[in-house]
């Protein structure tokens, strides 16, 4: 019975500390990588080019809810990124990877529309 308690302990840490492998593939001369939550949701999904993070990027909560979207190019945040959170959604604005501009809306005003 010792032993039994015991396998079963070690299989149960196991499974609480495994990490779910990302996944990489090539995709129209990029590398699209995928990063998973330990309960295997997406947790961040996105291209690099030559070693860089370009195109587009968006990242997820462990219910599967978006968190964030937006686009890189040759390693630079560029052009619109939207941040949602429980409460608001952010619109914010970049250029050569620098904060040019930043919108926010409550959730009570996004609902109105």
């Amino acid at each position: 019975m010792k032993k039994v308690m015991i396998v079963a302990v070690l299989l149960v840490s196991g499974v609480m500390f495994a990490q779910v492998e990302p996944k990489f593939e090539v995709v129209d001369q990029m590398v699209k990588a995928t990063y998973y939550h330990d309960n295997g949701q997406i947790k961040e999904q996105g291209f690099y080019l030559d070693g860089k993070l370009h195109g587009k990027w968006s990242s997820f909560n462990e219910d599967g809810t978006k968190l964030t979207m937006g686009e890189y190019s040759n390693g630079m945040k560029t052009g619109k990124w939207f941040f949602w959170n429980e409460n608001s959604l952010s619109e914010v604005d970049y250029s050569n990877s620098r904060i040019a501009d930043v919108k926010k809306w409550s959730r009570e005003t996004l609902a109105k529309n």
